[in-house]
């Protein structure tokens, strides 16, 4: 996919996608981890998310090196409380965008969104090759 494209596709996604307002839920999740000091690995996990969502298209998820346990165990814990709802948010979303021929792309968008909201802490975005 080319720059340009990228890049009007994001700009659409951020205007019509709801980019702009998952970026800001993740935020707003994100100050109320790090107001509560023992989850701020899931504050840094939600700004991750937040900067993913706010700009998906050309960048990726990829396991960071480095990750051990820790990041396993916080996940499962992640899983209970947050990340089936948000990636079961991501799906129903991603299927009602998918209904209409020109919300493709932003329901695609949205099922990228899932592992990452489902399995964020060891995990960073990057530039899609």
């Amino acid at each position: 996919m080319g720059g340009v494209l990228r890049f009007i596709l994001n700009v659409l996604w951020l205007i019509f996608g709801g980019g702009l307002v998952l970026a800001l839920g993740y935020g707003i999740a994100a100050l109320i981890c790090f107001a509560l000091v023992i989850t701020i690995p899931f504050g840094v996990a939600s700004l991750r998310l937040a900067s993913y969502a706010l700009w998906p298209f050309g960048r990726t998820l990829v396991p960071k090196p480095g990750a051990g346990i820790a990041s396993g165990a916080a996940n499962v814990l992640w899983v209970l409380l947050a990340g089936w709802w948000l990636a079961l948010s991501h799906i129903v979303a991603g299927v009602g965008l998918c209904v209409t021929i020109i919300g493709i792309p932003f329901g695609v968008a949205n099922f990228k969104l899932v592992p990452a909201a489902l399995w964020p802490l060891g995990q960073e975005v990057v530039e899609a090759p």
